[in-house]
């Protein structure tokens, strides 16, 4: 860990000087107590921190089926040195730099980077249990100890939960020295108190299980507060569309409009976009991008063509191989089909979130980087639509202040909202309105709310409210597969997911395997003994009957 690092190499120049009887000054590049810039471990941590959100997202956008997870089984997907990276990144990353600010933050009495870090810590703190359930924590961040134990995942998330209050004293306290470079809210300290009661929510909704009255009453807090992110509040990572080193440009968009290709997409999503309600999602244009815009009939470029379902789709009636005949091309979940030369015929990550392009049906090849926003796309991490979503859950399951309906409505206009009041800040603005002017989109996402209120309005029971609910929480989720990993776990919703395309591949995860990064290097590591072990607050029926 970096902090080890630190404290070995003041160490080192401690014992250089007692054993030197020269008078020299201390090296300058050497990092110690003294010499280390507060700002640039803030910076660090931050920047960290939108690399963990990503790594951890792909994994949850793929076994929920926002992108398409290319494994037959989960086995072969998931293994102990697939998150080895998010791993190191949190431990020696983020979190071994926030233990070595804060001491620092704190003598030179600099509130708002110590606010910032504990809010960004407390979060990882988060992911980490959300990920593998009971993890190193107490003794992970002690330098003199190589073999941390692991503490019980509730304990951490209660650690996290006094992390975040900690954070708002720091944001709120008066005669704080210093202005921290802030990626986020650019020093706007209400923003970040309001983020930190949001993240609050996120941690009794994720506990509404396991302590239902601690979460209600804690919920029903939050709302009598009124101060939970609102319209305009929305925590996302802005990239940049510099190509230079660093690479400043989304990593969705590095990975398809340099060279063409990238990920695809979920057949199950696009289907969920186009045609499950019988039009299109307003949305869809922004989210995905065509190259064609008409279905191949080349076996050859999509194998699935000249195929039948596999006999577990017909008997549920899944969508298989091409969802509707307008070109949106992707893949089933766990096709593990080769990769055929389609890179510049498929389905791309368009304008939102990836700062790709908008799709106006012009299905030109994006291998250009200079389309479209040109990589300033963002992670969509916690956005003022998500808190009407899950106030929404909420209230349904818990009785906590407000009604469900609205809120659902809420959360589907701030959603639609936000997606074309950033698309139409980049240089994809004249395409968007040249396609769709402002009045047309808003009868769009007026009948769009309409059909599912009529829907909600129709449901006779909280298990039909919440897969209407959790749908369209779901939809509003692209890029953030984070949230939509545990939105899955904890109420099963979306239901009737895409299965994989054969019909054994294996045990849905519900939590990870320790990282082979960890098992390797700490000597009480005990590996679980599969993926099925569930994390403390999911104590829904085991196996994969629940999330399918």
């Amino acid at each position: 860990m970096k902090r080890k690092i630190y404290s070995l190499m003041i160490a080192a120049s401690m014992m250089f000087a007692a054993s030197c009887d020269l008078d020299l000054q201390e090296d300058p590049n050497a990092v110690n107590a003294s010499t280390a810039n507060p700002d640039f471990l803030l910076n660090s941590i931050q920047l960290g921190y939108q690399g963990v959100f990503n790594t951890i997202g792909d994994d949850g956008m793929r076994l929920t089926r926002m992108i398409n997870q290319g494994s037959a089984q989960y086995e072969g997907a998931y293994t102990p040195t697939t998150t080895n990276a998010y791993w190191s990144n949190a431990y020696a990353g983020i979190l071994a730099d926030v233990e070595f600010l804060l001491p620092l933050a704190e003598e030179s009495n600099l509130q708002r980077h110590m606010g910032i870090a504990k809010t960004i810590k407390a979060m990882v703190l988060f992911h980490l249990v959300d990920s593998y359930g009971d993890v190193p924590f107490r003794e992970a961040l002690d330098a003199s100890n190589f073999f941390p134990n692991v503490d019980p995942g509730a304990q951490v998330y209660a650690d996290a939960l006094a992390l975040l209050n900690e954070a708002e004293g720091h944001f709120t306290a008066t005669g704080s020295s210093g202005s921290p470079n802030d990626y986020f809210y650019g020093r706007n300290y209400n923003k970040w108190v309001r983020l930190v009661n949001t993240l609050k929510l996120r941690y009794y909704l994720n506990t509404r299980l396991v302590n239902p009255g601690e979460s209600t009453s804690g919920i029903n807090a939050l709302i009598a507060g009124n101060n939970l992110l609102r319209k305009g509040d929305d925590f996302v990572f802005q990239f940049g569309t510099t190509s230079a080193d660093p690479d400043s440009r989304h990593p969705r968009f590095t990975g398809t409009y340099i060279s063409g290709g990238g990920d695809y997409q979920s057949t199950y999503y696009m289907w969920h976009l186009t045609e499950a309600k019988g039009f299109d999602d307003p949305r869809v244009r922004y989210y995905m991008y065509r190259q064609t815009l008409v279905n191949s009939t080349d076996p050859d470029e999509i194998e699935c063509i000249g195929s039948f379902p596999p006999s577990h789709y017909l008997s549920a009636g899944f969508i298989f191989c091409l969802p509707g005949e307008r070109g949106y091309w992707g893949r089933d979940h766990l096709n593990p089909d080769g990769i055929p030369p389609d890179g510049l015929r498929r389905t791309v990550w368009g304008v939102y979130p990836a700062g790709g392009r908008f799709d106006n049906d012009s299905a030109a090849p994006v291998n250009d980087i200079t389309l479209g926003a040109q990589g300033a796309g963002i992670h969509p991490i916690m956005l003022a639509s998500y808190v009407d979503f899950m106030l929404a859950e909420a209230a349904l399951f818990l009785g906590t202040t407000g009604d469900p309906a609205a809120y659902l409505e809420a959360g589907i206009q701030k959603s639609m909202d936000y997606v074309r009041d950033f698309s139409t800040s980049t240089p994809e603005a004249s395409a968007i309105r040249a396609f769709t002017a402002n009045d047309a989109y808003a009868q769009q996402v007026g009948n769009y709310i309409s059909y599912v209120n009529a829907e909600y309005a129709a449901a006779s029971s909280n298990t039909d409210r919440m897969r209407i609910i959790g749908r369209e929480y779901w939809l509003a989720l692209y890029g953030n597969g984070v949230e939509a990993f545990n939105l899955y776990r904890r109420t099963g919703q979306p239901d009737n997911m895409q299965p994989g395309l054969q019909p054994s591949f294996g045990d849905f995860p519900r939590s990870f395997f320790y990282p082979l990064v960890y098992l390797t290097t700490n000597n009480n590591a005990v590996q679980k003994s599969d993926q099925k072990v569930q994390v403390f607050w999911d104590n829904n029926p085991a196996g994969n009957a629940w999330v399918y």
